[in-house]
């Protein structure tokens, strides 16, 4: 089976130490400003997704609702997280545009 870009950047990010994850962290990591993109898993609870979305909004820092916590863990290596930081403007570039394209894609 053929590996999506998505997963490939994630695994990038993930090697290269530029992911932080879990729902602590990425709260104390948004209010620091470092956080240039956050993912959250759809199967996540919606008071989290919410409260994520919101601090996003307050921070400016992008926000996408995309695949599963069993399908992000698998990505990135680690396991049972639906909340994903990357911290790297390069990379938060290229995984935004491929999700978006994803979503175009499926519709």
């Amino acid at each position: 089976m053929k590996k999506s870009k998505i997963e490939s950047y994630l695994g990038l990010a993930r090697r290269a130490g530029k992911i932080v994850s879990g729902y602590q962290t990425c709260i104390h990591t948004i209010s620091k400003k470092d956080i240039k993109l956050l993912i959250v898993a759809a199967d996540t609870s919606e008071n989290t997704k919410q409260k994520f979305s919101f601090l996003c909004e307050k921070y400016n820092v992008p926000f996408r609702e995309f695949g599963d916590i069993a399908g992000l863990s698998q990505m990135t290596g680690l396991k049972e997280r639906g909340i994903y930081g990357i911290t790297d403007k390069n990379f938060a570039e290229v995984i935004i545009k491929e999700i978006d394209n994803e979503k175009i894609t499926l519709d």
